[in-house]
């Protein structure tokens, strides 16, 4: 999944990308526009010069236009040729029978049907604009011409054009073009790390808010409050999170109301059950009680110690939620503690025609633990195992450990758990087999693993199981052995 940070640098480049590519057509196009200005006006000062040689020409008396040695060709006057030479640029002059009376250097290097072209071109200038200006490719060179209608030099001159090639006015942009991308992929690249750096500051304040969210795993955490960017007027991020405050403190009333409430009804519950049991165990023992009534009595008795159970889970679990539950921690022997487990098991699978079997190591394995504690885990594991595996089905009690850790398997060759399930097993009122009564063949309220999952975390270890349907189900419980732990041997 790409990260927001990515996201943000991919699109700064992008931006940045455009904006380069902008700004270089933008220079371009006004570099462009500059140097055709720039060029039209040397054109126009050349054309007013052309002009004003030919009208002192005119007023010096004297024909502009003879003939030269052919009688056929019109040239003009030789002393006219002399002042117009050190003009710059492709200079023609055009007289009123469209003759191409004179010619600069580059005008006479050309091919006829260049040179046709560009005499029609010239010889057709409007007379009511004062400057005409056009572009011709004259034998593959394109040239800018500037031209105007001559009427200062008497009859014989019709107009007059300079121009020069637009290759000049056309190579300084294509350089900065070209120059601009040699340079942009070190520009983008530049601007992708400042990019990267200024999107990690910017949302620095967001991974601060997500490890403040991330460290708030359980109703016990929702005491925690997202720090508020921005002060008395916060800015968006300051704005979200006190929207994300204003939610866990609705969520911290709604569990401390709920923990308050289990707890409370728990513990106003144990009395009337105590009392209801010990009336119902009297009334077993009393030899005047009728026998019909005696089979009512013992599910009477079975079901309020069903209820005592469930109530005795529910007051830990509150007690759990509130941080009150404190673990009598010291070296236990697991060996002892699966064995004791191994014998009620035996019963229990007795009963479900179910085999179980238990495999220890031989040397000791000690953890620093609660030894009532992991004899509930364990027991709540095996009374599982044994409830979801088919008569004729086996139970696996194990005990494995390493140099800083040990490990409890209890695996089954039961119905299994579907993979989509497997992530909700430990929670609280959860059932593998949903569609099943509590009071069915599999009775239970879903509450075991639970007290397991946390038993195993508040010793610092971990719980975990493998799964596939039909094929039974194995729950591992690993735990961390110190070296205060460890069995001591004498050397």
């Amino acid at each position: 999944m790409r990260s927001l940070r990515a996201t943000l640098t991919l699109w700064y480049t992008v931006a940045l990308a455009a904006t380069v590519l902008a700004f270089g057509v933008a220079i371009t196009l006004i570099e462009r526009g500059s140097n055709f200005r720039e060029l039209e006006s040397r054109l126009r000062a050349s054309v007013r010069e052309v002009e004003r040689v030919l009208a002192d020409g005119y007023r010096g008396g004297g024909r502009l236009v003879e003939h030269s040695n052919d009688p056929l060709t019109y040239t003009l006057r030789a002393d006219l040729y002399r002042l117009l030479d050190p003009v710059a640029g492709w200079v023609i002059v055009v007289d009123s029978a469209g003759h191409g009376v004179y010619g600069s250097a580059e005008v006479r290097r050309l091919t006829p049907q260049a040179a046709d072209s560009l005499r029609g071109r010239v010889f057709v200038t409007r007379p009511d604009l004062p400057f005409e200006t056009y572009t011709l490719r004259l034998d593959g060179t394109p040239v800018r011409f500037v031209a105007v209608d001559v009427s200062s030099a008497g009859p014989d001159i019709a107009a007059v054009a300079v121009g020069e090639p637009v290759l000049d006015a056309e190579d300084a942009p294509r350089r900065l073009i070209t120059s601009l991308l040699l340079i942009s992929p070190l520009i983008l690249l530049f601007g992708a790390g400042v990019g990267y750096v200024l999107s990690s500051r910017a949302l620095q304040p967001v991974r601060a808010m997500i490890d403040e969210l991330e460290a708030i795993t359980d109703g016990r955490s929702l005491h925690r409050r997202l720090p508020v960017a921005g002060g008395a007027e916060p800015n968006e991020l300051g704005r979200l999170a006190n929207a994300i405050n204003a939610v866990l403190a609705r969520l911290e009333t709604s569990f401390s109301a709920m923990r308050r409430f289990v707890a409370d009804a728990s513990h106003e519950l144990k009395t009337p059950l105590t009392v209801m049991r010990a009336g119902v165990e009297r009334a077993l023992t009393d030899p005047r009680s009728p026998p019909e009534v005696m089979v009512p009595l013992e599910e009477t008795l079975q079901e309020i110690q069903r209820t005592a159970e469930v109530v005795d889970t529910l007051l830990t679990l509150a007690r759990v939620d509130e941080g009150r539950m404190d673990l009598a921690r010291a070296p236990v022997e697991l060996a002892g503690v699966l064995s004791e487990v191994f014998e009620t098991a035996q019963i229990l699978g007795e009963e479900a025609g179910v085999s179980v079997h238990l495999e220890l190591p031989e040397e000791p394995v000690v953890v620093d633990a609660d030894a009532a504690r992991m004899h509930q885990l364990v027991m709540n594991l095996v009374t599982n195992a044994v409830k979801y595996t088919p008569r004729g089905g086996s139970v696996w009690i194990s005990l494995t450990a390493t140099a800083g850790s040990a490990t409890i398997a209890v695996r089954d060759t039961g119905i299994g758990i579907a993979p989509g399930d497997i992530a909700r097993v430990f929670d609280r009122f959860w059932r593998a087999d949903m569609a099943r009564s509590r009071t069915g063949e599999r009775p239970g309220i879903g509450l075991g693993l639970s007290i397991s999952k946390w038993i195993a975390e508040a010793h610092g270890g971990s719980i975990g199981v493998t799964s596939r349907p039909g094929r039974g189900s194995t729950f591992t419980v690993t735990l961390p052995r110190t070296p205060t732990t460890l069995p001591v041997t004498d050397s």
